[in-house]
């Protein structure tokens, strides 16, 4: 048996003792989920014994007789979950609270006109005196994307990693708030202390640099966050994982594990991202005299530092396309995360300058993207880089669930201009930044939690988690299934309880920030289906009727000089509604934009079958 075959048995073996000794010796109980509404009709269980573990976790902490805190931990999910986007978790201890990470996801086919999502920061408003700090785990966009929007609520001092806060400054600087925020950069090992918190910063592996778990202790216990994060034992910075810690954590005791479920569906382990940079090594010699292009995650450091390495092997020159890809690249080489020799990066405007096998492109775009640079490449649409049949590109990404269709898209639009693409997973030139099964399994046996609550993915991702949880030997009812707006309130290491916290989606678009709803939404939606028409009319103020012919004018809806008749029909209508109101004893002029509106939205109905938004603006003359 090999040595990494032999560590996984153990690690599973030690699991098993854990939990056969739990049994033996009648220490867990099943856990009791006390009804928010109705707490005082739930009986609470006396712990006869107490492992070591759990006198270290309990130990200033605990009531003596009742086994109970003598403070409750509440942990609240505004972001994260069901949906892989805009992470934020908040925990709270005797009355103060720190945030871990403040994400924002992208708006989907039913979100038209939508930039950005980011979580509702109402909870956090509300309780803006308690909050204490701000931590954050990596530089991603969906664990940093929304923390200039949180600052306006709650300027709270920020703690990461320095390549992390590299980034953060960009945004800051770009939203005109980094003079008055409060960045504090830590290290992995780093123990922060604020209020009745201690926190500490500990090494995980993920597709960008600097990236921590978090240890967050108070006198309750140990909650373990371990952020986005995948076992690489060879990985492009030389810094594995702490796994050394993290088992001792799990000695000592952890109260609770928040844990990635990203790729909790996937067998196995994740490759180390050093596996990509041998595909690029003989995918770029198999490109010859061709231009090479290359999109990628811009925030994938790692993957930028292969490209510029192989590239160099071979002679050639780099270009960047991109703003967000720039902006990374700049962070990283000038806080010393980036080798770039002398010279080998060039500007796009230079490209024209030298000959096709003389040129490497990384751009952004790898998951179809509207407005990324490939996109535009493959619509023609780019005003430096134009493709053709001498050109080599390489999607070095997996599209993320819902991109698959856009992706595709770009494939097919390049290969109509020519271009060789390189995009499958046989070749391949991409790797997960997040942990398999293996990888999950070990750390819940590493960690030994008492509860577990699978974090950041879907639900068929939370479910999974949640399996393997079980079968490392974690009760099922120690095993808490989250949505976002779910508080969880642990009372003992025996019994939890569920509340509600306001949560939801805050749509940014432009300036506007929750100016957006879902009224607005769903407008925008119909719009997009069925178009718009617009009926004018004018009625005398005294007699009530109408002054002038009505017009109709239609967007989006039918062209209106091929259908005379349907808006000949329509106008009729408006008329027998006018007449019916000059008749009436009682004249409200707004009843009598309803009844247009109505009245037309029914006759195009029955006409064409569709529903198009019909706005009514009658004056008063």
């Amino acid at each position: 048996m090999s040595n990494q075959k032999q560590n996984r048995e153990g690690v599973r073996k030690d699991a098993q003792r854990e939990v056969s000794g739990i049994k033996r010796y009648g220490r867990i109980y099943k856990t009791q989920k006390m009804s928010v509404q109705k707490p005082a009709a739930q009986k609470r269980k006396q712990i006869p014994q107490k492992s070591s573990a759990s006198a270290n976790i309990q130990r200033t902490g605990r009531n003596a007789q009742s086994g109970e805190f003598e403070v409750p931990v509440k942990i609240a999910f505004l972001g994260g979950i069901n949906e892989v986007g805009k992470n934020l978790t908040v925990i709270e201890y005797n009355k103060e609270m720190i945030i871990i990470d403040c994400g924002l996801s992208f708006p989907d086919d039913t979100m038209p006109g939508v930039d950005l999502v980011i979580p509702d920061f109402s909870y956090i408003e509300k309780n803006a005196d308690k909050i204490k700090g701000i931590f954050i785990t990596h530089g991603h966009e969906d664990h940093i994307g929304g923390l200039s929007y949180l600052l306006k609520v709650v300027n709270a001092p920020v703690y990461s990693t320095k390549f992390t806060l590299g980034l953060i400054e960009c945004k800051l600087k770009e939203a005109k708030m980094l003079q008055k925020a409060k960045l504090n950069v830590i290290k992995p090992g780093s123990v922060i202390k604020t209020g009745g918190f201690s926190v500490e910063a500990i090494h995980v592996n993920h597709s960008i640099p600097d990236a921590l778990a978090f240890a967050v202790k108070c006198k309750s216990g140990v909650i373990l966050h371990t952020g986005d994060f995948k076992i690489d034992s060879t990985p492009i910075d030389g810094g594995m994982m702490d796994l050394a810690r993290l088992g001792e954590l799990g000695n000592e005791g952890v109260l609770c594990l928040l844990s990635d479920s990203t790729n909790a569906e996937r067998a196995g382990y994740t490759q180390s991202e050093r596996k990509v940079g041998e595909s690029f090594e003989n995918l770029f010699r198999k490109a010859g005299s061709r231009r090479i292009i290359v999109a990628t995650f811009a925030s994938n450091v790692h993957r930028v530092q292969q490209i510029i390495n192989v590239a160099a092997s071979l002679g050639r020159k780099v270009a960047l396309s991109g703003r967000s890809l720039e902006n990374v690249v700049a962070v990283g080489q000038e806080l010393g995360y980036l080798d770039v020799p002398q010279g080998i990066v060039i500007g796009i405007d230079a490209i024209k300058q030298y000959a096709d096998n003389e040129l490497v492109l990384i751009t952004t775009g790898s998951q179809g993207e509207p407005m990324s640079a490939l996109t535009r490449m493959a619509m023609s649409d780019h005003r430096k880089v134009s493709i053709g049949p001498n050109d080599y590109v390489i999607i070095s990404a997996t599209p993320i669930p819902g991109n698959e269709k856009t992706v595709s898209k770009v494939v097919n639009e390049l290969m109509k201009l020519g271009a060789d693409v390189v995009y499958e997973r046989m070749y391949e030139v991409h790797v997960s930044g997040h942990a398999c099964q293996e990888e999950q399994k070990l750390i819940l046996g590493l960690v030994k939690p008492k509860y577990f609550i699978p974090v950041h993915g879907e639900q068929k991702h939370l479910k999974k988690h949640a399996m393997l949880g079980e079968a490392m030997g974690i009760p099922s009812d120690h095993i808490i299934l989250v949505s976002n707006g779910t508080e969880v309130i642990i009372r003992s290491e025996n019994e939890y309880s569920l509340s509600d916290v306001p949560s939801g989606n805050v749509y940014v678009d432009g300036y506007g920030v929750g100016d957006v709803g879902s009224a607005v939404l769903r407008e925008r939606k119909l719009l997009s289906e069925d178009g718009v028409i617009v009926v004018a009319a004018a009625v005398d103020a005294v007699t009530g009727y109408n002054v002038s012919e009505p017009e109709i004018y239609s967007r989006g809806f039918v062209f209106v000089k091929e259908s005379s008749e349907l808006f000949d029909g329509a106008k009729q209508v408006v008329l027998k509604a006018l007449d019916k109101y000059a008749d009436s004893d009682r004249r409200d002029i707004n009843s009598l934009k309803n009844k247009v509106r109505e009245d037309v939205l029914h006759f195009m109905y029955d006409k064409t079958k569709r529903s198009p938004v019909v706005i009514p603006v009658i004056q008063e003359i």
